[in-house]
């Protein structure tokens, strides 16, 4: 049984080279030791993890859905920011 005072870490794994951590879960732990092992444990049981980020919960600041207008909606007005508005030479190929 977990302790209540035992921190809660949030794990994320990349499964190959090129890709993105992914969040796949939690686990309890008393440190971050502890915490990468117990998600080692838990989440890569198949061998399917390549790397392991364990972040205590509690340093997780996150935005509220219910102000997604405010938090999103700017970057409308700033087309720079999407690809097209740049013209990609022929000789590029694919990007």
């Amino acid at each position: 049984m977990t302790d209540k005072n035992t921190p809660l870490w949030e794990v994320f794994i990349r499964t190959r080279n090129g890709m993105a951590h992914r969040h796949v879960g939690s686990v309890h732990a008393a440190d971050a030791t502890m915490a990468l092992q117990n998600a080692r444990d838990v989440y890569t049981r198949r061998g399917e993890g390549l790397s392991v980020w364990v972040v205590r919960s509690s340093e997780i600041t996150a935005s509220d859905p219910s102000e997604k207008g405010m938090m999103f909606e700017p970057a409308d007005s700033k087309i720079y920011r999407h690809p097209t508005f740049y013209d990609v030479p022929d000789d590029v190929g694919h990007m």
